[in-house]
C-alpha cells in the first residue's frame, strides 16, 4: 500500500471519531511525514528512516519529536489492525527522555485580575470554565441541549477515552454558574444550540458563518498582558479549582468525576448518577472561592483607604 494512501485513511477515522483539534494535530504532522515518504510505499519506510526524521524533529524539542512517535505510531498500526499492510516500522523506535516541570499554577488573585480585564461576555466563559473546572474544549461544546437550570447542572462532554467516543459527565452548578447561564439563556437567540459562538471567516465556505469556537488559545496571552500578570492558559483553571478543593479534603473520587479524569472505573462517568457528595464538593469549592473574592474585596479596599489617608497627610 502507498504510505499516501494509508495517512489518508486514517486521517478519514481520526475525522469520524476524534475531535476537531486531534484530527488537526494529525494533519499538521501528516504534511511532514509525506514531504519524507509520501511518494513510497508502506514497505519501503525502515526504522532507521524513522529514527532520523524524529531526530530531526527533536530539534524543535524532545516533546515534539514524541508526539511525532505516538502519530506514526497510530498510523502504522491502523494499517496493520486492517491487515493493510504487514509491518510497523515505528516499532521499535523509543521515545526520547524530557524534563517534566511543574505546572504553573496561578494564584487566585491572578485568576480573578484576568477575568476582570475581559468582556462580559468573556468573562462569562472564563467562569463557565472555572466554575465546572472544565476543558477548554468542553466548553466551546457546551450547547443548551447540555444545560439543565431546573436541576442546576451541566453536561460536559470529552474525547480523552480510547476510541474516542465522547464521553458525558454531569457538574453541579455553583449559585455564580446558574446565574450567568440563565442570563445568557433568557437572552439567547434559540436558533443557536451553543452557549458560547461567535462571527468568523470560513475559508472552506468562502463566507461568514456562526458557530462554536475551535480554539480560543491567544484569548489568555492578551487577557494575562492587559491584567499584568504571569501567563497561563485556560487549563490552569481547572488545576487552580482542583488543588482548592483538595486543600479543603474534598474526596479524591469526587474531584476526578467533576474534571472527568480517565483514571477512574467506567461507572463514575456514568449519567444516571450524580451524588450528593459531588454536590457537596462544589459547594465547598464554591464556599471557600466567595470567602476569597471577599478577602480580597476587603484587602484591595484597605489599601485604597490608606493610600487616600497617606495623601492627605501633609
Amino acid at each position: 500500500m502507498a504510505f499516501l494512501e494509508l495517512v489518508n485513511l486514517r486521517l478519514d477515522y481520526v475525522r469520524a471519531y476524534n475531535s476537531e483539534l486531534h484530527y488537526e494535530d494529525h494533519v499538521y504532522s501528516a504534511r511532514r511525514w509525506l514531504k519524507e515518504w509520501g511518494k513510497l510505499n508502506c514497505s519501503e519506510i525502515k526504522r532507521d528512516s524513522v529514527e532520523r526524521f524524529v531526530m530531526k524533529r527533536k530539534k524543535v524539542s524532545a516533546v515534539t519529536a514524541n508526539k511525532e512517535i505516538r502519530l506514526l505510531r497510530a498510523t502504522f498500526n491502523f494499517g496493520l489492525k486492517r491487515e493493510l499492510i504487514l509491518k510497523n516500522p515505528v516499532d521499535g523506535v523509543e521515545f526520547l527522555p524530557t524534563e517534566k516541570k511543574l505546572r504553573y499554577v496561578p494564584p487566585v488573585d491572578d485568576i480573578f485580575k484576568v477575568i476582570s480585564a475581559a468582556d462580559l461576555d468573556t468573562q462569562d466563559y472564563l467562569w463557565t470554565i472555572t466554575e465546572t473546572l472544565g476543558r477548554m474544549r468542553e466548553i466551546n461544546q457546551l450547547t443548551w441541549n447540555d444545560v439543565n437550570l431546573k436541576d442546576r447542572y451541566v453536561v460536559l462532554y470529552t474525547r480523552k477515552k480510547k476510541g474516542g467516543h465522547r464521553s458525558p459527565r454531569k457538574v453541579p452548578m455553583t449559585d455564580r454558574l446558574y446565574e450567568i447561564l440563565r442570563r445568557r439563556y433568557q437572552s439567547s437567540d434559540r436558533a443557536k444550540p451553543w452557549v458560547f459562538w461567535h462571527r468568523y471567516w470560513s475559508r472552506a465556505e468562502g463566507k461568514f458563518i456562526q458557530g462554536p469556537y475551535q480554539d480560543r488559545k491567544r484569548l489568555m496571552k492578551e487577557l494575562c498582558k492587559r491584567a499584568g500578570v504571569r501567563y497561563f492558559r485556560f487549563h490552569a483553571l481547572r488545576h487552580a479549582g482542583a488543588s482548592l478543593m483538595d486543600s479543603l479534603n474534598v474526596p479524591i473520587g469526587s474531584i476526578q468525576r467533576i474534571l472527568g479524569h480517565e483514571n477512574r472505573t467506567t461507572t463514575e462517568i456514568y449519567l444516571h448518577c450524580m451524588s450528593d457528595v459531588d454536590r457537596k464538593a462544589m459547594a465547598v469549592f464554591e464556599t471557600a472561592r466567595k470567602s476569597l473574592t471577599q478577602t480580597l474585596t476587603r484587602t484591595k479596599k484597605m489599601g485604597l483607604a490608606l493610600t487616600v489617608r497617606h495623601k492627605l497627610n501633609p
